[in-house]
Order: C-alpha cells, then structure tokens, then sequence
C-alpha cells in the first residue's frame, strides 16, 4: 500500500534530521525533480545536492513549519534558525506520487540572525 503525502512528508522530516542525504533522497522517485530560483536538478543525485545546500545554509537549524496539503499536493511555509543566520520566507512545494515526492520547489532568503 502505497504511504499517503502526510506520511510521507512526516518521514521526510524524520529522515532530514539525520542529515544522511542518501537516506534523505530515497523520499523521492528516482525522476524527481528539485527546483530552486538558482537551479532544476534532476533525479536523486540533484535532490542530495539540493538538500545539500539547504542544509549547509541552515545547519542544526531550529524549524517552524505550516504545511497545508491539498490531495498530493503540500505547501510549505517555514521559517528557520540557527546561532548565525536565518530564514523568514520559506515556501516550498512538494508534489506526491505513488508514496514518494516527485517534485519539490525550494524558496528562501538566508540573513544574518538578529537578536
């Protein structure tokens, strides 16, 4: 039985925090497809490298979500921070197929964090 986006995108997060980008990447069909304002990666090699970086910008981040899903469809609003930096305006959108993410766009400004 295939997981529903709600599993699948609690898994996610469960997966993210390890950090383990292989781990990670087997949430996502092997044609996925990764978009950022900078990039298109393709596949599970372009999800790790997109992971990659998001994690680099935001490492031991501390995260607040607001996922709105709509049938296999979510999107994310999100801020994040860590000792240095943060975020303020992510959005993401992640679309769902058979149990795993088949495209995800990826949207935020990194700042230096303000007390």
């Amino acid at each position: 039985m295939s997981r529903t986006p709600q599993e699948v995108f609690a898994d996610h997060g469960t997966r993210l925090g390890t950090g383990d980008l292989d781990l990670i990447s087997r949430n996502y069909t092997e044609d996925a497809v990764f978009l950022t304002a900078e990039h298109t990666l393709t596949g599970r090699e372009g999800v790790r490298r997109g992971i990659g970086a998001l994690l680099t910008d935001l490492p031991d981040a501390d995260w607040r979500l607001d996922p709105r899903f709509a049938g296999d469809v979510l999107l994310l609003h999100w801020t994040a921070a860590t000792d240095t930096h943060e975020v303020t305006d992510g959005v993401d959108t992640f679309v769902f197929r058979d149990g795993l993410i088949s495209a995800q766009t990826v949207r935020y400004t990194l700042t230096p964090r303000t007390a």
